[in-house]
């Protein structure tokens, strides 16, 4: 009857790790650069779980008497986007990143994606989805295109106004383009970007769908799923796994996230919880909206007592994030940054567990809960972590 839960605040980022300069991220630190932005963070729930014993934030006290464990980890596959930081907690570690397209898609691509799906592509060009839809929304309702942009990340996004071509249309042809992604264009994600027509211009919709390449290796889901232990997730998490031994409840935004998230802790009897609260990077962190990304950090600290309240005996909750986006640089893009680890259930010892050196520990630690051989590229802490 154990259960066990990981919430992903996705791009909440605790500074940059040791091989940031190689991916040009020095200075990132998404939550100590958002606390001295903010003139110090006042975040009371997360900081008695812990959260100002991990290093010094401003606003956030270390607390003697911290309700859960407290650490951080380290980054070891290479890249700095959702799905590689969500594998890598799942055990998985990728040696190369997956391939980016800083000028556009290769017009090989184009074509065969535009073949095969019957419709012509206008954009593929770089840059912020809201700034490519609003300069291409209205070609695209005149033409029936399909608007394909990037960004810094491996991503192939497909842009189309929901009143033109119908959802069901847009992710078929999303998985037409997962198709045509073969190496060496494996992006890491395709994603169906629906929007409507809004006042003074346009606005995406809660439609998003993510469809991931599958990993490539046993994860921490496929451990689980072979031992028949129930697995759930909230968010996109199920797209990044390819719908791999998970399926997810989508959600439309960070209180919709809690709220699922609330719902599991009521109903189930065991299992495993993957969540993904995305507002942090989706709506703030690729918008270097720094107040956004606070109210969305206050907003997550004051549910928390309603989410722990509802913690049984053999449960643990899990704190953490998948990357960085720090929402004060220059840039938009994900950063490579350590992430926090916060602990807490009612057999959690309050302790220290310093910086682990893969985001895999945890999911070694999981499947050790669960009495699992597997432990993928990470160590446990378990022993560390319950008295």
């Amino acid at each position: 009857m154990k259960r066990a839960v990981i919430i992903i605040l996705d791009g909440v980022g605790i500074g940059e790790a040791p091989d940031a300069a190689k991916y040009g991220d020095n200075g990132n630190d998404t939550l100590g650069n958002v606390a001295r932005a903010c003139g110090g963070l006042d975040l009371p729930r997360l900081e008695q779980f812990g959260l100002g014993n991990i290093r010094q934030l401003d606003g956030i006290e270390r607390r003697g008497d911290a309700a859960g464990a407290w650490g951080s980890m380290r980054p070891a596959s290479a890249g700095k986007d959702s799905t590689t930081g969500h594998w890598e907690i799942a055990g998985v570690h990728l040696e190369q990143p997956f391939p980016t397209f800083p000028h556009g898609f290769p017009v090989e691509v184009i074509l065969k994606f535009s073949r095969e799906t019957g419709r012509n592509v206008i954009a593929n060009v770089v840059g912020s989805g809201t700034e490519v839809i609003s300069r291409y929304a209205a070609e695209q309702r005149a033409t029936g295109s399909w608007i394909v942009y990037t960004s810094a990340d491996s991503v192939f996004q497909i842009a189309a106004d929901e009143a033109v071509i119908p959802l069901d249309e847009l992710y078929r042809a999303c998985k037409v383009a997962r198709e045509v992604l073969k190496p060496p264009y494996d992006v890491s994600r395709v994603i169906a970007r629906p929007f409507v027509a809004a006042e003074g211009g346009y606005k995406r919709t809660a439609n998003r769908r993510d469809y991931s390449i599958e990993p490539p290796a046993e994860t921490l889901l496929d451990a689980l799923a072979k031992a028949a232990i129930p697995r759930a997730g909230v968010g996109k998490v199920d797209d990044l796994f390819a719908g791999r031994s998970i399926t997810s409840r989508h959600t439309a935004s960070n209180a919709e996230g809690i709220r699922g998230i609330k719902d599991w802790l009521s109903t189930a009897e065991s299992g495993f919880l993957f969540s993904n609260l995305v507002d942090f990077d989706q709506l703030f962190g690729h918008r270097n909206d720094v107040a956004g990304f606070y109210g969305a950090l206050r907003e997550f600290d004051a549910a928390l007592p309603s989410i722990t309240s509802r913690l049984k005996e053999d449960d643990l909750l899990f704190i953490t994030a998948d990357h960085g986006n720090d929402p004060t640089t220059p840039s938009t893009d994900h950063a490579r940054e350590c992430v926090p680890l916060l602990a807490g259930g009612t057999r959690v010892v309050p302790r220290d567990l310093g910086e682990r050196p893969t985001f895999s520990d945890l999911g070694a630690t999981v499947a050790e809960w669960f009495g699992l051989e597997f432990r993928g590229r990470g160590k446990s802490f378990l022993s560390e972590l319950i008295a």
